[in-house]
């Protein structure tokens, strides 16, 4: 025993030399960060590969001096050389790491802190397969940040974040197609003076321009854009510039950057420093969607925190998503109402659930960890309403508005740190104690309410907190004749509390508003159906077992703990109508459909809802335009399949579908002998270069025995794209199959070629 306390004294003697020594190392060493981005791409279609020129500006922002420098790109890239200053300068190169092949650059001297170096890398990156991260072919090209198609230090997995700077941008060869990156063009060049990532597209597009207030706003539609999708261009427009006046007024200051909102087949959801990319039903939809809006209002929100001042250091998600996302939530309650925030609130709750358990600290976390966007856009949202909540609106708006004043003239940064600093200067102890918590600690807290029980005049309902801080909450009682009252209570730190009612109340609800992020909010009201299940889930797992009565009812009682819940009301009127309840399923279908900011599934489910009970009734005109509305909202897989077989059904029924297109029928016919033969070259003539390569090498790999496509409806996509809906029927490896698909057409060089597949529900 005595050796080994000896032996423990001596290991902890050495820890207290070596630790501080080693931290003095790594407070010493170079860290480089990228401060300009100047690309050249020459685009080659028939190599289908990328021929770059980067040049990034380095700074070393560490205490160490450094000889070589560390860039990360796609380890598919092929350098050719590398250059300091102007100078050739050697490189290593190959080795690859967290999928990232690792470019090593010798410097010339020792590069003291502070001092600035000018890299030049020259490489070519082939792409083999299409994707909406790096695409490359004659109908347009695409290439984001998360492809890594071109050089960086820092990346999204970096603890820093990823390197963000002033972009110029300049692609040759774009075959006369349209170019879009961020930022002022001028020519096929184009100048981001923000701080962004490369990333630029091209491709075939009609262009709405904003004017008066909306003026450097555009909107990139799909090519032949119909009257309605233009006005719908139009609305999302005015949307942001809405958006924009919305937080130059908040921050005093407007960054001077183009906002670009463009129609792409993948990638939709992407936006940096005022570029978005949204879907082409985003501009088909017979409105405006929740998702688009959100979408919108947060890249707008963008162009401050993380673009006019870049977001670096530990947590900075708990800024650039967290914070955006709830401004963007505040913009949307003053553009669309109280209802419609408290909906995308409910969702962000409904979003992050799933992951309380195991969440970790919001301070800490980096892009890598699992649910690192969900937990620091939907629990950093919540973070910031409870901030604001306890400074006041007027007062949180002082300290954003500061901070990042301060943040423009130095250090140039936005960090968590400064953020949280300023709001703990403005509020008290226990802002400070509970922000701490909230952002330090994983989630612990989860509020529970019992049924409210009568005590003498008063009713009563207990209260429990199992958070690790006190919980200052409104708890909300509904009376017998509908009356709410209100009452407050503090639930002390994992402990017991009550509320207190004057009046009788026959339900109760804990932190009605959700200022809380919690562990589990289905236990927040009571009394419930069933104790065990959220009824949200309790709906629709009743549902897919076609317990229909059940299913009604717990879309009730869900409907009753979130009003504003748009997927209970969709549940709701499923069941109704599964049930033949007509009059009240159309009804419901029809509240959900009018809601400010239904979300796309509301729009295909309501529609699919009212074609449905339109068939029903002997009106298959009716059911054509509904099922139509529907393939237009472009959902999701389930929905956008049942609109289509409805839309088909109803046609039918009313006998008033469109002819298919001659031309696609003989190009479908053709595709089926070249499936059937089986000659890869003859089958990748037929399919743009790029696409369907797993499709291709797994026909050729089976060789089907018969496959025959049906052609039964055709639709005009947009100026050169045709939708073909086909029923197939097939044999591969001996098994007999059929079932319906979709197949995207595009016209090049006068004929068709297979673009993509966007249903396919052959067994």
């Amino acid at each position: 025993m005595k050796t080994v306390r000896i032996l423990l004294n001596l290991v902890l003697f050495l820890l207290a030399f070596y630790v501080p020594a080693l931290r003095a190392q790594e407070e010493a060493a170079p860290v480089w960060q990228i401060n300009k981005f100047d690309i050249t791409v020459n685009a080659s279609q028939a190599e289908r590969a990328l021929n770059v020129r980067a040049q990034l500006t380095a700074q070393n922002i560490g205490r160490g001096a450094g000889s070589t420098i560390t860039l990360r790109i796609s380890p598919k890239a092929e350098i050719k050389a590398a250059g300091v200053g102007g100078a050739v300068a050697g490189f290593r190169m190959g080795e690859v790491r967290n999928d990232l092949q690792l470019v090593r650059i010798s410097l010339p001297g020792s590069t003291a802190p502070g001092a600035v170096v000018n890299v030049t890398l020259d490489y070519r990156l082939p792409v083999v397969e299409n994707s909406g991260l790096a695409a490359l072919s004659p109908l347009g090209s695409q290439f984001l940040p998360s492809s890594y198609w071109y050089p960086a230090h820092n990346i999204a997995t970096s603890q820093r974040g990823a390197d963000t700077a002033p972009v110029r941008i300049t692609l040759n060869g774009a075959s006369g197609n349209t170019i879009i990156a961020s930022g002022k063009a001028s020519g096929s060049t184009f100048d981001q003076a923000l701080n962004a990532q490369p990333a630029v597209l091209s491709g075939e597009w009609d262009v709405s321009e904003g004017s008066g207030e909306a003026i450097n706003i555009s909107a990139y539609m799909p090519k032949g854009a119909s009257a309605e999708e233009r006005k719908q261009a139009d609305e999302l427009i005015a949307l942001a510039s809405s958006a924009r006046s919305f937080y130059s007024t908040l921050f005093g200051t407007t960054p001077d950057s183009p906002i670009t909102m463009v129609a792409v087949r993948r990638g939709a959801g992407f936006n940096d420093a005022g570029t978005v990319l949204l879907d082409p039903s985003v501009f088909r939809r017979q409105k405006l969607d929740a998702l688009s809006a959100l979408s919108i209002a947060e890249s707008v929100a963008r162009m401050w925190i993380g673009a006019l001042v870049p977001v670096r250091g530990g947590g900075g998600g708990a800024v650039r998503e967290g914070l955006t996302r709830f401004l963007a939530t505040q913009f949307i309650e003053k553009q669309f109402g109280r209802e419609a925030a408290e909906a995308e609130r409910a969702r962000e709750r409904v979003a992050y659930a799933p992951i309380a358990k195991r969440d970790g600290p919001l301070s800490r976390a980096v892009p890598i960890d699992a649910g690192y966007y969900n937990s620091t856009a939907n629990k950093g949202a919540m973070i910031w309403r409870y901030v604001e909540k306890a400074l006041g609106r007027d007062g949180f708006q002082a300290v954003l508005k500061a901070t990042l004043a301060a943040a423009l003239k130095s250090p140039d940064e936005l960090t968590l740190d400064a953020l949280r600093a300023a709001v703990v200067q403005r509020g008290d102890n226990s802002l400070k104690l509970t922000l701490d918590q909230l952002l330090d600690v994983p989630t612990d807290m989860d509020l529970m309410v019992g049924v409210p029980q009568p005590r003498g005049s008063q009713w009563v309902a207990a209260l429990r907190n199992t958070g690790t801080i006190e919980a200052g909450v409104a708890i909300q009682g509904v009376t017998a004749s509908g009356e709410r009252v209100t009452t407050q209570a503090t639930v002390p730190a994992r402990g017991f509390a009550e509320a207190v009612f004057n009046a009788r109340v026959t339900r109760v609800e804990v932190d009605p508003e959700k200022f809380f992020p919690q562990l589990d909010y289905s236990n927040d009201s009571a009394p419930r159906a069933d104790v065990n299940m959220d009824p949200l889930i309790d709906a629709t797992t009743r549902f897919v077992k076609q317990d229909f009565a059940g299913a009604e009812t717990a879309a009730r009682e869900a409907l009753i703990g979130s009003p504003y819940a748009q997927e209970g009301r969709i549940i709701l009127a499923r069941s109704l109508l599964a049930q033949n309840k007509l009059d009240e399923a159309e009804k419901e279908f029809r509240a959900a459909l009018a809601v400010k900011l239904p979300m796309p599934t509301t729009l295909a489910w309501g529609n699919i809802g009212l074609g449905e009970v339109s068939l029903r009734r002997d009106r298959p005109a009716d059911a054509v335009k509904y099922f139509n509305d529907a393939v237009r909202a472009d959902a999701e897989y389930a929905s956008g399949l049942n609109a289509r077989l409805g839309r088909i059904k109803a046609e039918a029924a009313a006998k008033s579908g469109p002819a298919p297109d001659e031309s696609a029928r003989a190009f479908i016919a053709q595709l089926d002998q070249t499936i059937k033969t089986g000659r890869k070259v003859d089958l990748d003539a037929l399919i743009v270069p790029g696409e369907l390569t797993t499709f291709a090498k797994g026909i050729v790999a089976s060789q089907p025995e018969i496959w025959t496509s049906r052609v039964v409806r055709t639709e005009q996509v947009d100026a050169n794209r045709l939708a073909v809906d086909v029923s197939l029927t097939t044999r591969q490896l001996g098994r007999d199959q059929a079932g319906t698909a979709v197949f995207i057409l595009h016209r090049v060089g006068g004929g068709w070629k297979l673009e993509g597949i966007e249903l396919f529900e052959v067994r």
